[in-house]
Formats: C-alpha cells, sequence, structure tokens
C-alpha cells in the first residue's frame, strides 16, 4: 500500500484532530448554559477527523486504481491564482476594521469568486453577488444573533 500526498497529509490531520479533541477535555464545564466552551471546538474537530479519515480511505483506493492506470501527468501549479488568493485574504483582514464584517465579506467573497472563475453572463453575476450577499447576512446572524460574537464594526462605515 502505498499513499500519496493526500494520504499523508491526511494521516497528519488525523493525528492532529485526535491531538486537538483530547485537549477540549481540559476545557472547563458549562455553568449556566447547556452548551460550554468545548462544544463547538469538539464539533469541529470531530468533523476534521471524519474528513481525515475519508481522505485516508479515498486515497488508499484511489491507490490501487493509480496502480493500473498508465499516469497522467499532472497540471501546472497556478501561482498566481495562490497569491491573488493570498492578497484577496489580506485585504480582507485590513479591511474589517474599515468597513466592518458585513461588507468587508460581501467584498472578499464576491472578489474570490471573480478571481476563480469570471462570471462569463448576467445571470453568473447575479449569482455571484447574490452569494456575496447571502454568505456576509448568514455568517452574521449566525455568530452575532445566535452566538452573541461581537463582530468587527468599521469605523469608516459603522456597520
Amino acid at each position: 500500500m502505498t499513499l500519496s500526498r493526500d494520504g499523508v497529509v491526511g494521516f497528519i490531520c488525523l493525528a492532529l484532530s485526535l491531538a486537538m479533541l483530547i485537549l477540549t477535555w481540559g476545557l472547563p464545564p458549562a455553568v449556566l448554559v447547556p452548551i460550554g466552551p468545548a462544544f463547538y471546538p469538539r464539533v469541529v474537530v470531530s468533523v476534521m477527523a471524519l474528513l481525515s479519515v475519508l481522505l485516508i480511505v479515498f486515497d488508499i483506493s484511489a491507490g490501487r486504481a493509480r496502480a493500473d492506470a498508465p499516469t497522467a501527468p499532472s497540471p501546472p501549479a497556478n501561482y498566481r491564482l495562490v497569491l491573488a488568493t493570498f492578497v484577496e485574504f489580506g485585504l480582507y483582514v485590513a479591511l474589517l476594521p474599515l468597513i466592518g464584517f458585513r461588507l468587508s465579506t460581501f467584498l472578499f467573497v464576491v472578489a474570490l469568486q471573480i478571481t476563480l472563475e469570471w462570471p462569463g453572463s448576467k445571470t453568473r453575476w447575479l449569482l455571484v453577488l447574490l452569494i456575496g450577499v447571502a454568505t456576509s447576512l448568514i455568517c452574521h446572524f449566525v455568530f452575532e444573533d445566535y452566538l452573541s460574537v461581537l463582530l468587527p464594526r468599521g469605523t469608516w462605515s459603522g456597520l
């Protein structure tokens, strides 16, 4: 059994997620509410562990298929796209305190979608804008209203 990079990364992520899951047992228990401070980290880390196991299983099953099939050339690395994504994320972080969470999240999601795939029609442009609005509003409602997490307000916009 030979593993590709995906399988190795799967094992590394599985080990990290199990280690972090063990660390969550040291968090204090809930005092006044039914869900304590360890609940959400345990959910996220458990999902990470599950996805890591799936990555390992898929890599092992693909390894059997790779052994039978001729090797195909891999696509060239797109470093410009990686750099553009990092620049957009950096601008997102820089704009958070200036224009606030809602507006900067909308702009980041729209810009990232355009960077990854240019919308070729009016329908695609509308879809890009709707996804940006929906992402910003859903994140705002989940974190501000449901979880009571204060999100950054913009010094320029007040939003």
